[in-house]
């Protein structure tokens, strides 16, 4: 249960931050799979969407996507309107902020 809602809570930053910056899945879910849910790089990659799907099929955690999914595009809907409110300097400062902080937590992460 507990990995459930740390999928749909993902996938609400994911939406978010897609709509606000036009990142998602590899700068957000990924970082959060891997740090938050333990998941190995591969697995996150694989369940964060990527071609994986024809090579290891087993790698994608298919209830995680599925509540991600959910939560990032009904986030991304409603994240277009705060979008549309903030200024350029605004989102381009969000954006920085977003990449260092996951970047930062990748690189010092085991």
């Amino acid at each position: 249960m507990k990995t459930l809602i740390i999928a749909a809570f993902t996938g609400v930053i994911a939406g978010l931050l897609g709509a606000l910056c036009g990142v998602g899945g590899g700068i957000v879910m990924v970082p959060a799979f891997v740090t938050v849910l333990g998941f190995e790089q591969k697995k996150a990659v694989a369940t964060s969407f990527n071609t994986s799907l024809r090579k290891e099929p087993g790698l994608i955690d298919w209830r995680v996507v599925a509540l991600a999914a959910v939560a990032a595009a009904l986030a991304a809907w409603f994240g277009t309107d705060l979008m549309h409110k903030l200024s350029n300097q605004y989102l381009t400062r969000i954006f920085g902020v977003v990449l260092l902080v996951f970047g930062i937590k990748m690189l010092l992460s085991k």
